[in-house]
């Protein structure tokens, strides 16, 4: 019999460790001695650094910083041309500047984390409970799966071409605009009606496609134009591990939410319902509500910016459907771009899979094992076991890339995932199963970071949410593809295993050609 309780505990100490190692706290206690010497210089130039942050601002305008670092690099060639030493940067220079970037990047992402998050609990809140609430309706499983299916089309099709306008009209706009779609999607939940309910699917497939592109696109432009895009994948790797902690809360709130009141139309005769399962959605469309309104109070507004063109190509840009078009083609074009699309539809569409077919899987083990002893699973300590090992996951990659560039941690993120398949498959027993699991979801934590970080450096940026859209079209394809045929658990690992191998052997050649192919 599997102790679920044990192995939640585990983890949890496990994801303490891995996130102490990965904290400023590790190298304040355990400093290597490359750490101390620039601690020590760190401390030398405390002053000025103090001084320094507290002048510079926030976004792009960097009072000057770059003129000043460009005029030093034109005198450095021109004192090499002249075959004279290159002057010396101060180290009280290097560690003051540093000191400025992390504290402007400190800024910057807790201005992101704020409204991210609320957007990342809004979307866990209603999850779970969406099939609970149509089945409560009194659907059958043939007209929810129709609902489903138009969710992903929704996403795949709209998707295709809202990342474009978003690079022109502004992100910060289109994540408000997320905000209140989304939000319109849960008011539409509260009508026991087949034709409102698909309305609500079609403008929740939409937010999606929102939600999975246009806050990233925003997080890189705003490194960018800060100038610290050498903290991107601090940046995602907090943000992975965040929404991994947003998802355990949301799973608690959703249940109390869910359990607070009858499920029962506010009238009799009435197509509108309150109460049980629709107490989730009620508190998302709380959430969208301060997630909009943050939005467009904190963040500042920023677009898919590029080198000047010509006219031809600016009133191509000018339409969705040109802007789609340049995305296509700028995509195909590039063999790293495409590559990255198709590895992150690889490992997304196993991950939706595996979302699918957990329940199953290890149901079907338990009950092979207990027989008539068998009670059901305890699915809250299940769940909130996967989240810490995403955590955990988050935390190795930014232990992983002190030495590593997240090309090379890819490599390794696909293989293990590939080989946790091969053992979900391969076992008989629930235990082994779960832990397999487990190792899963620990690559799902490493996985978003480290994708973020390649593609944050391999997108072109004024093209950004539109390739990143152009992305989610065949991750749709699987996921309709899992949705529409009838595979069995097994079967579904297998596929996943596959995929996996293949995300695999493009990962290393992606490697290969940005890094050359040493480790």
């Amino acid at each position: 019999m599997t102790d679920y309780n044990l192995i939640f505990g585990a983890v949890l100490l496990f994801n303490v460790a891995v996130t102490f190692r990965a904290s400023s706290y590790y190298k304040k206690y355990f400093p290597s001695p490359t750490d101390t010497n620039k601690n020590t210089s760190s401390d030398e130039t405390s002053t000025e650094a103090k001084s320094s942050e507290e002048l510079t601002p926030l976004s792009g305008e960097n009072d000057g910083r770059d003129s000043f670092r460009d005029n030093d690099k034109e005198k450095h060639d021109a004192d090499l041309e002249r075959g004279g030493d290159p002057p010396v940067v101060p180290t009280s220079v290097n560690a003051a500047s540093d000191n400025a970037a992390n504290i402007r990047h400190a800024q910057l992402l807790r201005k992101y984390l704020i409204v991210y998050l609320l957007a990342a609990l809004s979307d866990w809140l209603q999850g779970p409970y969406v099939y609970a609430l149509y089945d409560a309706y009194g659907y059958s499983q043939h007209e929810i799966a129709v609902l489903f299916v138009a969710g992903f089309g929704s996403s795949m099709v709209f998707g295709s071409f809202i990342g474009g306008m978003a690079d022109q009209c502004g992100r910060r706009k289109f994540i408000i605009l997320f905000a209140v779609i989304y939000a319109m999607s849960c008011m539409t939940k509260h009508f026991k009606s087949f034709s409102i309910l698909m309305v609500g699917r079609l403008l929740g497939g939409v937010a999606t496609s929102l939600l999975f592109s246009v806050f990233e696109a925003w997080l890189i432009g705003a490194h960018a134009s800060a100038g610290l895009m050498s903290h991107l994948g601090k940046a995602f790797s907090t943000a992975q591990y965040g929404n991994s902690i947003i998802a355990i809360i949301a799973g608690q709130i959703a249940n109390k939410a869910a359990n607070h009141a009858e499920f029962k139309p506010s009238a009799e005769g009435s197509g509108f319902y309150t109460g049980g399962y629709l107490g989730p959605f009620d508190v998302s469309l709380v959430a969208l509500i301060v997630c909009g309104l943050l939005a467009s109070a904190l963040w500042e507004e920023n677009y898919g910016e590029s080198p000047a063109e010509n006219d031809d190509d600016e009133k191509a840009k000018s339409s969705a459907s040109g802007a789609l078009k340049k995305a296509y083609y700028t995509t195909i074009s590039n063999p790293d771009i495409l590559s990255c699309g198709i590895i992150s539809s690889l490992f997304e569409g196993s991950m939706y899979i595996f979302v699918f077919m957990w329940t199953p899987a290890l149901t079907t083990l338990a009950k092979e094992e207990l027989g008539d002893e068998f009670e059901g699973l305890p699915f809250g300590v299940i769940f909130s076991t996967f989240m810490v090992c995403c955590m955990a996951g988050s935390s190795i990659f930014s232990i992983a890339m002190e030495k590593l560039k997240p090309e090379q941690l890819a490599v390794t993120v696909f293989g293990v995932a590939a080989f946790a398949f091969a053992m979900i498959v391969l076992s008989a027993s629930a235990t082994s199963t779960f832990l397999a699991m487990n190792l899963f979801e620990m690559c799902v934590g490493m996985y978003f970071p480290s994708m973020g970080t390649m593609k944050g450096m391999i997108v072109p940026e004024d093209k950004r949410a539109a390739i990143y859209n152009l992305f989610r079209i065949p991750l749709n394809f699987i996921v309709l593809f899992s949705l529409l045929t009838d595979l069995t658990p097994r079967v579904s690992f297998i596929l996943c295993g596959t995929m996996m191998v293949v995300a695999t052997l493009l990962q290393i050649r992606l490697r290969t050609r940005r890094i050359g192919g040493g480790n």
